[in-house]
């Protein structure tokens, strides 16, 4: 059983967000925050696995909370949730540590997906959306920040190469298994290595070295 908390300031989007979850058997709704504050309370009574966090609340937004709760103990994944896929503010809860974003409009089915996918260290993604957030991200510098990106990369096997190609496309581990003949055991495994390698913190992080790098373009 997947648990999740709820953190949005407005009651209707809380409970509508409930309403979707609960009808998996396999997720549970543990409790609900209406700020950011709230929520670093929730998460350190309820543990949950996974947080559907609101970027913009007040007394403490998403962005904050997002980082307070990552660096804590056994941390859970941090989604983010936003009205606009243009929001600035995504991309500060990325760089906190968030393991992806979704926006409030998303169907249901892909809602249940992304939790399901965050909660097993994954994240949903569109290549066009990951796209949109490497250009953000990777704006400046760009012959300083490949030199390093490839000096990063000095240290991958091949497989984990191919895999943090995919990754920089915007694929989730099931999708990479099948795109590269593999089990979903061994994704995973390269994508822990390449946590370890890269030393970042969320999957976003792992696709801008590959970018950065010119490995995908």
């Amino acid at each position: 059983m997947i648990s999740v908390l709820l953190v949005d300031d407005e009651a209707l989007v809380r409970a509508g967000l409930r309403m979707i979850l609960e009808t998996a058997d396999d997720l549970s709704v543990v409790g609900d925050a209406e700020d950011g504050r709230a929520a670093i309370d929730a998460v350190s009574r309820s543990r949950p696995d996974v947080v559907l966090m609101d970027i913009r609340m007040p007394r403490l937004d998403g962005v904050a909370a997002t980082a307070a709760i990552r660096t804590g103990a056994n941390p859970p994944a941090v989604v983010v949730l936003t009205t606009f896929d243009t929001d600035d503010a995504v991309f500060g809860a990325l760089e906190a540590g968030a393991t992806g974003f979704l926006l409030k409009d998303t169907p249901p089915a892909d809602l249940l997906r992304a939790v399901r996918l965050a909660a097993d260290g994954d994240s949903m993604l569109s290549p066009g959306v990951t796209r949109q957030l490497i250009d953000r991200f990777t704006a400046e510098d760009r012959s300083q920040r490949r030199s390093d990106a490839l000096d990063r990369l000095q240290g991958l096997t091949g497989r984990e190469r191919e895999v943090l190609v995919e990754i920089g496309l915007g694929w989730a581990n099931s999708d990479i298994a099948s795109h590269l003949h593999m089990s979903e055991a061994t994704v995973k495994t390269h994508v822990s290595h390449l946590f370890d390698k890269l030393a970042a913190t969320n999957r976003v992080q792992i696709a801008i070295a590959a970018y950065r790098a010119g490995v995908v373009e």
